[in-house]
């Protein structure tokens, strides 16, 4: 099995919660790690209104760095549910 590190994160938003950013559902007894309720509507917030018009530097950079959390927590819940359903290897 080859094992790949996780993506790097560069910085997070400013904005992120320090508590309740992240929270862990159950699916077939395997944790998902998702972004919070309070996180996900900043990130709608922020789509929304850069259809409407352009972002500040600050807001894209705040989405860029939210995009980039939801790439690790896609990497963790893919190493996580790849670990669950892989044989058991005897040694």
């Amino acid at each position: 099995m080859t094992i790949s590190l996780p993506p790097k994160l560069n910085s997070l938003p400013t904005t992120l919660p320090i508590e309740g950013a992240v929270r862990i559902d159950l699916e077939e007894g395997i944790p998902v790690f998702r972004a919070s309720s309070t996180v996900q509507s900043r990130i709608e917030e922020l789509l929304t209104k850069q259809q409407k018009t352009p972002l500040s530097a600050e807001e894209e950079k705040e989405l860029d760095c939210y995009e980039e959390i939801d790439d690790y927590l896609s990497f963790v819940n893919r190493t996580i549910r790849n670990l669950s359903v892989a044989p058991t290897q005897q040694v």
